[in-house]
Formats: structure tokens, C-alpha cells, sequence
């Protein structure tokens, strides 16, 4: 393990990043190393392995700040020969750990260290999947269906990992104890320890007939499809957790959690600002001078609405209610309708003396109000 890189670099940070620049590290990397993205690429899947590995230590306040003091050794008790189990520790200036000097001689489990049991029910991992979805869709929710490989427990041995009629032996190096006593010759005289066991891996058990489906290993690769409800209001890059659809437990602890990460991609004519919707509505030019009534797309469908006599160019209208359903709320966003007068071109020659003609019938201080006032300001400037 003394390659191992480190969680900051992994994610492309520097220490002391916050929560938030680890969370949309993490999500740009997953994203891009993610297998259903990177199909037999090795190094995707080696590299997005080391990504959730880093963002799940660094997400954690409590290994965040044991890792930020000791590195890998604060979280990983398998690195430097130990971690930090007990005993010596601390300040003694150029000979480091003295705990790692003791282990050289007396074995890992010197100084009272706790050792994990490998018997204990052990949480499975999390799975992560991606999914894209419409606007429209994010708008309204929908159910989409995700095909997740996840291993469970063995159906043939139940989890044991024994062929069936048959069951583990006690393993006859440490009797079922799992850690067996060696004795040393140091510079301190003759010293006994406890490590683990080596034949055993400290279970206390050896399985001598395995199980032909899972290899005695307790638990079988399975490919399912899981039906995950999208409520509606989700927005781009939100994670939905749908709990106990992760890989299954070992020696009886709980399934991990499947989390689900949404794409939501881009609609050619609504625009999305939190729970509010903006759109942008062309009108001509006569509709703008004489009111008109116009048919205006909502995510709910299209609407009439009348445009009022003297419409400017960039007015803004809200459909109150009429945006975007509030996560886990019966209450909604507002659209904002934003208007754009389009200026006719390739006008006949008629078209044009008709506007020349209606233009020379408007008085700039009745019609044009906006035009007078500007032209008044520039010339109260000039005067000064």
C-alpha cells in the first residue's frame, strides 16, 4: 500500500478542500471513469474504484479529519503496520511512531490494539449509476428502470460459503481463536505476541468443502433491473438514494445503498433558474404596437395570453405558478415569459413606403416616449 496516492490528488484538490469543491470533484470524476461509460476500459474502473475510495474518506467528517493529521495511516488500519490501534504514539522527535519500532519486533497487534473481527456482520458497499432524463421529464417525474450488477448472498450455502450438508472447520493452527502466539528474541529479551492468524485470516475457520456456486466466498454476482421512482422538480446532477439496492452484506450485516445520479438535459425552449422557468416569446411588430393575444408554451402545455397595446421590447410577463414543482412540496415556481419584437425584413418596395409613410404620421412626443426622453437627456448633457 505504499503506492497509494493520495485522496486530495485523486480528486484533483488541494487540502483542506471544501464539501462542496469535493462534492462536484467527485461528481465530474465519476462521471467521466464510470464503467457504464468506459465498457472494458481497465483503467476507467481502476481509476473510478480510487475516486469513490477517496471521496468516501474525504466525505466523512470524522476520517477527513483523522486523514488530514495522519494521512493513510489515520484511516486505513492496514497501512504502516497497524494504524492507530493504541499504544505507543506521539512525539519522539526523529524516531517517529515508536508503535511501528515495537511492531517490527513484536508483530502488528502490539501495545493492546484493537483488531476488527473478520466474523462481524460488515455493511456491502454503495453502488453508483447515472441516468439521463428529459427536461420535460425532470418536470413531471417519471419512473425509470436501471440494470445494476450487485452481488447478494449465495442461495446455495446461504452466505456460508460451505458446499450444502456441509460446514466450516475449526482451523486447527489457532483452534478457533483466530490469532495464534509467537515468541521473539529482541533486543529486549524474550517477548510474546498475538497476531493473526495466517491460515485462517483470523475467522478462526477454514472452509475445506467451498460452495461450487460462489467459490466460498458467501456471496454471488447477480444482475437486476431496479425500478427507481424520479419525483418530479429534480434538478441536473441531484442524487436520489434508494436504500438497501447496494451490494449485500457480509456475515449477516445490511445491504449498501444504490444512488442514483440525474443528468437532465437541456430543452430547446424553456430555461430553468431553481424552481422558476423563463422562455422567450417572439412577437411582430404590430402585435407589440396593437395588443395581441398569442399562444405561449408552459410545461404544462400552451396557453393564451393577450399581449397588451404598446408592448415594449424585453418586457417580462409571469405565469404565477407555473413553474417547476418544488421537491417533496405541493407549492411550484413561477415562468417568466420574456418578449422579442422581430423587425420584418425583405420588405416589398410597397411595404416599405407604407412604413415610411406611417412612420412620418407619428409624433416623437406622443409615440415615440423612451425615444424623446433619451434625445432630451443627451442634449441636457451637450448643454452642460
Amino acid at each position: 500500500m505504499a503506492d497509494k496516492r493520495d485522496y486530495y490528488e485523486v480528486l484533483g484538490l488541494q487540502k483542506g478542500a471544501s464539501e462542496d469543491e469535493l462534492k462536484q470533484a467527485f461528481r465530474k470524476l465519476s462521471r467521466k471513469y464510470h464503467p457504464d461509460f468506459n465498457p472494458g476500459d481497465k483503467e476507467a474502473e481502476e481509476k473510478f474504484k480510487e475516486i469513490n475510495e477517496a471521496y468516501e474518506v474525504l466525505s466523512d467528517p470524522d476520517k477527513k479529519s483523522r486523514y488530514d493529521q495522519f494521512g493513510h495511516a489515520g484511516v486505513d488500519p492496514s497501512y504502516g503496520g497497524g494504524g492507530f490501534g493504541g499504544g505507543f504514539s506521539g512525539g519522539f522527535g526523529d524516531m517517529g511512531d515508536i508503535s511501528d519500532i515495537f511492531s517490527s519486533f513484536f508483530g502488528s497487534s502490539f501495545g493492546g490494539g484493537s483488531r476488527s473481527n473478520p466474523n462481524a456482520p460488515r455493511r456491502g458497499q454503495d453502488i453508483q449509476k447515472n441516468v439521463s432524463i428529459s427536461f420535460m421529464e425532470a418536470c413531471s417525474g417519471k419512473n425509470v428502470d436501471i440494470t445494476i450488477n450487485r452481488m447478494e448472498k449465495c442461495p446455495d450455502c446461504n452466505g456460508s460459503g460451505a458446499a450444502a450438508g456441509s460446514s466450516a472447520d475449526t482451523c486447527p493452527d489457532c483452534h478457533g481463536t483466530g490469532q495464534v502466539k509467537t515468541t521473539q528474541r529482541t533486543p529486549f529479551g524474550m517477548i510474546s505476541s498475538q497476531k493473526v492468524c495466517p491460515k485462517c485470516g483470523g475467522k478462526g475457520s477454514i472452509i475445506n468443502n467451498p460452495c461450487k456456486k460462489c467459490g466460498g466466498g458467501g456471496r454471488v454476482n447477480v444482475t437486476k433491473t431496479v425500478n427507481v421512482p424520479i419525483p418530479a422538480g429534480i434538478d441536473d446532477e441531484q442524487t436520489i438514494r434508494v436504500g438497501g439496492q447496494g451490494h449485500g452484506g457480509l456475515n449477516g450485516g445490511p445491504s449498501g445503498d444504490l444512488h442514483v445520479t440525474v443528468s437532465v438535459r437541456p430543452d430547446a425552449i424553456f430555461e430553468r433558474d431553481g424552481y422558476d422557468v423563463h422562455t422567450e416569446q417572439p412577437i411582430t411588430f404590430v402585435q407589440a404596437a396593437l395588443g395581441a393575444e398569442v399562444t405561449v408554451p408552459t410545461i404544462d402545455g400552451t396557453v393564451t395570453y393577450p399581449i397588451p397595446e404598446g408592448t415594449q421590447p424585453g418586457a417580462v410577463f409571469r405565469f404565477k405558478n407555473k413553474g417547476i414543482k418544488k421537491l417533496n412540496r405541493n407549492d411550484r415556481g413561477h415562468q417568466f415569459v420574456h418578449i422579442t419584437i422581430e423587425v420584418p425584413s425583405n420588405l416589398s418596395k410597397k411595404q416599405k413606403e407604407l412604413l415610411k409613410a406611417f412612420d412620418e404620421s407619428l409624433d416623437d412626443g406622443k409615440n415615440y416616449k423612451k425615444r424623446n426622453s433619451f434625445f432630451d437627456k443627451i442634449k441636457q448633457a451637450f448643454e452642460k
